[in-house]
């Protein structure tokens, strides 16, 4: 199912001012807005994914994607939005040690628990009726599920030493995939907390109701600490101006690694093996699991973000970088907005059309997802462009804080 968006305690909210004040110190300012400016990079790049899954859904792209049976032009569609997730969860780990500084251990842990209940509550309440449209229904357990869950986990874990988190989520990110072979079925003990946890299932539910794992949360988790654990590069005494270089020079470091361990085949995800061509097996090398995300997943994607970050950091404040922020500033009302709206469109379509591809609707050609991708680019930024002009206008609003 659907990408999401990062859901972390915002930088901006500290006491001082926001990232547009110019009370903040220039380093500061530049710290938020790369952030920023990547969050809302990720988000342009899912909406292109929520487009092709609401125009092209009769054309699937199993997980991890079938390089010998899909083609080309719809296996890096799908491709381009892996960056989104990971990067989300690591930025909401980030954003939790920034606002740790300002506001102290006690108050973060509270806001991230009550902030995770919210999520888990709009993934539930919200969420899942807009995908499921129908009884008996079906809860989608995504990746508002599995920040929300991460960062209730996080809440506790904060009290430890940093060190210690950042130990934390390495044995995760680098061993969850040990826990493959595992496999539980419905009437075993554990089956229900493993399905939550490491494997992507289905749970039933009293009343022909169900709940799908899509995003099992152990990984995740391993991810929220590793962004936790990164915060100092991006604290007040940070060297703004070495840090570009550091952040692109690790990043290309996970990359590398990625490449060298998928070489080996041997562990981090499923075997690969040659396609019939070159780009078919550049395809295969590049087929990874998703649903939940292997070290080699986690390792290329969180690595681009890293290198995406020192981009943004050397861009300063070009216009561009300005106007990617706009997106990152409201990212919660940005994922609501576009999935309700993406929704309603279907349905119109729907209506007027009628199934074209067995039971849904659809688009005959992967450029006509791109088209409507790059319409809705300047559309959804408008609205975008308001509420995050009302956000920082109304502070005071309780509520808003987690919008």
């Amino acid at each position: 199912m659907a990408n999401a968006t990062v859901i972390a305690p915002d930088p901006a909210h500290a006491p001082s001012a926001g990232p547009t004040s110019a009370a903040v110190p220039k380093a500061v300012s530049r710290r938020l807005q790369s952030i920023d400016a990547l969050r809302g990079f990720i988000m342009v790049v899912m909406l292109l994914d929520h487009v092709r899954e609401t125009w092209f859904l009769y054309m699937a792209t199993p997980d991890p994607m079938d390089a010998s049976a899909i083609a080309p032009s719809l296996f890096f569609t799908r491709f381009a939005s892996n960056i989104c997730a990971p990067n989300f969860v690591f930025l909401t780990g980030l954003g939790a040690w920034l606002f740790c500084q300002n506001h102290g251990k006690a108050e973060t842990s509270r806001f991230l628990l009550k902030r995770g209940l919210f999520l888990l509550a709009v993934e539930i309440l919200y969420m899942s009726p807009v995908w499921t449209q129908k009884l008996p229904m079906t809860f989608w357990l995504q990746v508002i599920w599995a920040i929300g869950l991460s960062m209730i986990v996080l809440a506790g874990l904060i009290h430890l030493p940093r060190k210690a988190v950042a130990a934390i989520g390495l044995v995760i990110v680098c061993g969850h995939n040990l826990l493959d072979p595992i496999r539980l079925v419905p009437g075993d003990a554990f089956y229900v907390p493993w399905a939550m946890l490491h494997q992507r299932d289905l749970i039933a539910l009293p009343f022909g109701m169900a709940a799908k794992t899509s995003y099992p949360v152990l990984a995740w988790i391993g991810v929220i600490c590793l962004g936790f654990a990164v915060g100092p590069w991006f604290g007040k005494n940070a060297d703004v101006e070495a840090r570009p270089r550091k952040l692109i020079l690790f990043g290309t470091a996970l990359i590398a690694a990625f490449v060298a361990i998928r070489l080996l085949n041997v562990y981090g995800d499923k075997p690969w093996t040659a396609g019939v061509d070159g780009i078919h097996t550049v395809m295969a090398f590049l087929a990874l699991t998703k649903y939940p995300p292997s070290l080699l997943f986690l390792l290329s994607t969180i690595g681009a973000g890293f290198v995406l970050l020192g981009l943004f950091e050397k861009a300063g404040s070009a216009r561009w970088i300005g106007l990617l922020s706009v997106f990152g500033a409201a990212p919660m009302f940005f994922y609501l907005m576009h999935i309700t709206a993406l929704q309603v469109l279907y349905h119109i379509a729907y209506a007027i059309y009628g199934p074209n591809h067995g039971s849904v609707f659809g688009v005959d050609r992967i450029e006509w997802v791109w088209a409507w991708y790059l319409f809705l680019i300047p559309v959804f930024y408008v609205p975008t462009v308001w509420f995050s002009k009302f956000k920082q206008r109304n502070r005071h609003i309780a509520i808003l804080k987690y919008l």
